[in-house]
This record gives C-alpha cells, structure tokens and sequence, in this order.
C-alpha cells in the first residue's frame, strides 16, 4: 500500500479561514493538477468531518477524461454520511466505503455504501494501519489523502505518508485559520516525519511541491 498525502494551503499552512471558508485558496491549474492525481491512485480518502463540511464528490472531473474513476474512502467512525450526500447518491456508480468502528448500518449499505469495520484506537478513531489493511484487501493500494487535518495528521503521525503532493497559494491567513496539519505531539526535532523534496512547479500564482519521504 502506498499512501499520497495532498495539501492545498496559504503560504503559512492554512486550508480555511477561522470560519472555515476554502473554496478556493489555490488556482483552477493547481486543481486540474489534484484531478490528474486523483486519476492516477485507486482510492479517495477524506476524513468525516471534510466529508460533511464540504459534502465533496471526490472525482476526476477533467475535459475528456474516459477512465476510471477512483474509489471513494471516508473514515467516519460513527457512520455520519447522511442518505443525502453526493457521495452516498453515487454510491452504486462509483465504489463508496466508509470506513466505521461500528457495525455497518443498513441506512448505508442499503444505498449501495461498502461500510467496512475496523479496531478503534483513542477519541473512537479508526486504526489507520488497519484501515489500509482492509483497503488493500478490497484490492486498493494506492491511496491519496485529501484532508482535513486531523486525518493528515494521524497519518503523519502513525509513519504513514510516503509522497505529499503540496499546493501553496500566495496568500497568507494567519494563526487563527485551520492548519492543514493537526497536532503531531512531536517532543524533538529528531522526532518529526522527514521528507525530500523531488521537484517545484508553477501553477499560475500557486507552487506544487512534491515530496517523498525519507
């Protein structure tokens, strides 16, 4: 399983203001670039609360795109992705799997929802390297991360992320908007996840670094 973290952030980190508006911090070339990246990876995984917060559709949507679409993936331990949502409303077009502690609820695997349950660790969170366990049993071994950032940051934590895609915009937000990374409860320097970039590209006003870990 190889796992591909995506940030789209300020220059200072952030992904929302404090009131949580994002759309849009980066430009349309650096979002054709996520959708290309989507393309290129078996499986979407946002966290519960993106996943409510923004109701995504988590697809390739690009001019003349005829492949495949990538699974969805939401880690939503309680099984909150209401009926309604477009993921759940194209769950029988495009694979869908919430990712629960709970037993599956019929109000989702009814409409098509693939709910696989996994070991809870700390505040009722999946057990991520269970997580890529049972994904990789469904045949998905190649995951991109999409948010938010306590998903970005249990990943990071755990030794998880092997590449970041990163797209920073030319602005700055300032403290009180939301970091792109959770807390890491890092003590040391020595601690901390250590990458190497392989390459820096514009996109328009936006740079995209690209990392892989060491």
């Amino acid at each position: 399983m190889s796992v591909t973290l995506k940030l789209a952030t300020s220059l200072d980190g952030r992904i929302a203001t404090a009131s949580g508006q994002s759309k849009w911090i980066t430009g349309e070339r650096s979002r054709e670039a996520v959708h290309r990246l989507r393309s290129e990876h078996d499986a979407v995984l946002v966290g519960a609360e993106t996943a409510l917060a923004d109701d995504p559709e988590l697809t390739v949507r690009l001019p003349g795109y005829a492949g495949p679409q990538p699974a969805r993936v939401v880690l939503d331990s309680r099984q909150r992705l209401p009926p309604q949502s477009r993921l759940v409303a194209t769950a029988r077009q495009i694979p869908t799997y919430v990712v629960a502690t709970t037993a599956p609820q019929p109000g989702l695997t009814d409409l098509g929802v693939r709910v696989l349950q996994v070991p809870a660790v700390g505040e009722d969170r999946p057990e991520l390297r269970a997580v890529l366990d049972v994904l990789a049993g469904e045949g998905l071994s190649k995951l991109f991360v999409e948010g938010g950032g306590q998903v970005a940051a249990s990943f990071l934590r755990c030794g998880l992320v092997d590449a970041l895609e990163w797209f920073r915009a030319p602005i700055v937000i300032g403290g009180e908007g939301r970091p792109a990374i959770g807390a890491l409860a890092i003590a040391g320097l020595a601690d901390a996840p250590h990458f190497r970039r392989t390459e820096v590209r514009e996109l328009g006003d936006d740079l995209w670094e690209r990392y892989e870990r060491i």
